[in-house]
């Protein structure tokens, strides 16, 4: 599979905010989000033909029992199923995230971290992102968090749509997230999502990765 990049950090979002993770970036994703921080990742070409073997010997450098497979859009990859496999053997936590546009069957998954992309995502294309079916099967088929970048107050409207039509929701796992790419952007919305948290009752999510390193690349 071709792999844009693998790196050793702390997870910045979600549930395991803070938990040291080796991150498997692998390249290609079809959506073409305006505030996209991963652009470099979008071109299924955009990295190394990576063996699952040679993976697995990469991130053993690292002493960190969890692992992030992230994008891109890893759902879209055809070999995911035999990278998470052999991750399982080895005794690692797995992390997917992905934009909820593609359910794959049976995965080892111990936390499907979806980012489902809103009307803010401003598609280049104009075409929505967001397939409910897809949604719908991921969350009955795995522990899952679902993770909602927050550009606008209105965007919380759209958020209660969209839960609306997925069965069976767990709310407490529904987080919120200011959409920034600088730290000093994530702290000015920061206020605003907060109170949204504080109105809806979802939880707020913190974006570590922007609060310390202020969008540098692989720190």
């Amino acid at each position: 599979m071709i792999v844009s990049e693998i790196f050793y950090s702390l997870q910045g979002e979600g549930f395991l905010t803070g938990v040291p993770s080796v991150f498997i970036r692998l390249a290609g994703c079809p959506l073409r989000c305006k505030w996209c921080d991963t652009k470099y990742a979008l071109d299924a070409k955009a990295g190394r033909d990576f063996s699952v073997e040679e993976i697995i010997k990469t991130i053993k450098k690292w002493p960190s029992r969890f692992v992030v497979i992230t994008g891109g859009e890893p759902m879209v990859n055809l070999e995911l199923g035999g990278l998470t496999a052999q991750l399982k053997k080895i005794g690692k936590h797995i992390t997917i995230e992905t934009a909820g546009i593609k359910f794959i069957a049976n995965l080892d998954c111990d936390l499907m971290s979806i980012s489902p992309k809103l009307g803010n995502a401003k598609m280049a294309d104009g075409v929505s992102a967001l397939n409910v079916a897809v949604l719908n099967e991921l969350t009955a088929n795995y522990k899952y968090q679902l993770k909602f970048v927050i550009d606008f107050e209105d965007d919380l409207a759209e958020i209660k749509q969209l839960l609306d039509k997925i069965k069976n929701i767990d709310l407490d796992l529904v987080m919120l997230m200011p959409q920034a790419a600088t730290r000093d952007e994530l702290l000015e919305k920061s206020e605003m999502v907060a109170e949204l948290c504080r109105q809806s009752g979802f939880v707020f999510c913190q974006r570590l990765q922007i609060l310390l390193w202020d969008g540098r690349r692989n720190i």
